[in-house]
């Protein structure tokens, strides 16, 4: 049986400077041309133009790898307890919706970006999360009636939550995309913003070792092996 082939057959530059260059600017608040100029003081020459392409490029199958191994594993927990959101996003100066579903230790589960906030984006969303991480134990959700809408027709109403603080989990989650988008400048198409909304939910997701709650070397070992699996990706 041969063996795929590489993503990276086509590329001059190493597979451990693209993964470098793309990790610089997903999980981090920098521009491109700020990991253009952090590359280049680390003796690695390239235009900010082609840490575009591959974050473009090579973000969205970094994000997949990452998740895939994370579904495979979280499928087992049954005790799940999700929060659902959304959040405004200006968008060429059109307010639209990205909704988010976070479980009860934090991890960013599903990202979807829509024009509208009624029953039909709630349903479609609560579709999308359903599908690829099986049924939650309880549903945390804000007032908004478009979710016990969708929840009835999904036949799960009985599982929702309601509360003033109860949702401050996935209100905090928003934090780290909001200081992303604000050294983006901003987002300018739908598509643009879905693609990185995702892409940066796997990796925070993958780096996020919750350092306030374990002691400092416990959260080295963490990070260690968070950095040996991100440099395996697409190997």
């Amino acid at each position: 049986m041969s063996k795929s082939a590489s993503p990276f057959r086509y590329f001059n530059s190493s597979p451990e400077i693209i993964r470098l260059a793309v990790l610089m600017y997903v999980r981090f608040p920098l521009s491109l041309r700020n990991v253009e100029d952090l590359l280049f003081e680390r003796g690695i020459d390239v235009c900010h133009e082609t840490v575009r392409l591959w974050w473009n490029r090579f973000g969205p199958l970094f994000a997949a790898d990452i998740r895939r191994q994370r579904v495979n594993r979280m499928r087992g927990f049954r005790h799940w307890r999700w929060h659902l959101d959304e959040m405004y996003v200006k968008l060429n100066g059109e307010m639209v919706y990205l909704w988010r579903a976070v479980d009860h230790e934090g991890e960013v589960l599903e990202s979807f970006v829509t024009r509208k906030r009624d029953k039909t984006a709630a349903l479609t969303f609560m579709k999308k999360a359903l599908k690829r991480h099986g049924k939650a134990e309880a549903i945390v959700t804000d007032g908004l009636r478009s979710y016990p809408a969708a929840m009835r027709e999904l036949g799960n109403e009985g599982r929702r939550e309601v509360g003033r603080h109860l949702n401050n989990r996935a209100e905090n989650s928003h934090l780290p995309f909001r200081r992303r988008e604000r050294a983006m400048l901003r987002f300018r198409q739908m598509k643009s913003l879905q693609k990185f909304a995702s892409v940066h939910a796997s990796i925070h997701n993958h780096f996020s070792q919750e350092r306030h709650l374990v002691d400092r070397l416990t959260f080295k070992v963490r990070r260690s092996a968070a950095l040996v699996e991100w440099q395996s990706l697409v190997a």
